[in-house]
């Protein structure tokens, strides 16, 4: 199977990356993290995967994320939200297995919800839903607290980026609207997680909370103990193929 790509174009004149794989469903769509793109490690192999099995697979990157246009001071997690459900509403049919990463896990969830009678599983891999305010906002120093209020943005700094990224008070002012803990939250698909044990971004607990919280009763909580945020040594890349392959 070969893997097409293009853009799909939304009303406000931005356009969204998108590379598919056509195959048997149901279609597997990832749905990557905070800043990341769908070139990364996870959303690659799975593309491989996909293509030597012959599976449907969908990968795009958010507004202002990747080769997607649009400025990152402009994104929230209710557009990203939004971008989510236009690609599975113009590019995929029938059932779904959503798979995010990091805040992908958290846009999972809430296209899940919007679209539950689409939902065939979820694969969640390091899950942040509620980041934006359960663990971004709280370890903010107070530089940048004076700055959002002062300014409405603050460069956060970034190893991956000399000049850093803005973080802006539309982010963290729209983001309580998409909160989904401590639940209980009405997702009755099965799920998978796969969480590290030595994750420092998305603790162990909150993913685990998230677990607690779904309605489904198939919900297997998979905690790699010596595992980080990133989830992508080839143990934990087998892992997740695994995870997808179960649907």
């Amino acid at each position: 199977m070969t893997e097409t790509l293009g853009f799909l174009d939304r009303p406000d004149g931005s356009r969204l990356a998108w590379r598919k794989v056509a195959g048997r469903g149901p279609t597997v769509v990832w749905l990557g993290g905070f800043r990341s793109d769908m070139t990364g490690t996870k959303a690659q192999v799975l593309a491989d995967w996909a293509r030597a099995s012959g599976r449907a697979f969908l990968r795009f990157d958010y507004f202002a994320h990747g080769a997607s246009s649009g400025d990152f001071r402009h994104g929230t997690i209710g557009r990203w939200r939004e971008d989510a459900l236009a690609m599975i509403d113009a590019l995929t049919e029938g059932p779904l297995v959503l798979v995010g990463s990091s805040m992908g896990g958290w846009i999972a969830c809430l296209a899940a919800l919007a679209r539950p009678e689409r939902l065939h599983g979820l694969v969640l891999v390091a899950p942040a839903p509620d980041f934006v305010t359960k663990l971004m906002q709280p370890a903010l120093p107070r530089e940048a607290r004076e700055a959002l209020t002062r300014d409405g943005v603050w460069m956060q700094p970034s190893e991956y980026d000399d000049a850093g990224y803005p973080l802006t008070r539309a982010l963290f002012e729209d983001a309580p609207r998409w909160e989904i803990l401590p639940g209980p939250v009405p997702i009755r698909a099965p799920v998978r997680i796969l969480q590290g044990g030595a994750d420092e971004p998305v603790p162990w607990r909150h993913a685990l909370s998230l677990a607690e919280a779904l309605e489904s009763q198939d919900v297997v909580f998979t905690l790699v103990k010596d595992g980080d945020h990133r989830l992508s040594r080839p143990e934990d890349l087998a892992r997740l193929v695994g995870a997808v392959g179960e649907f």
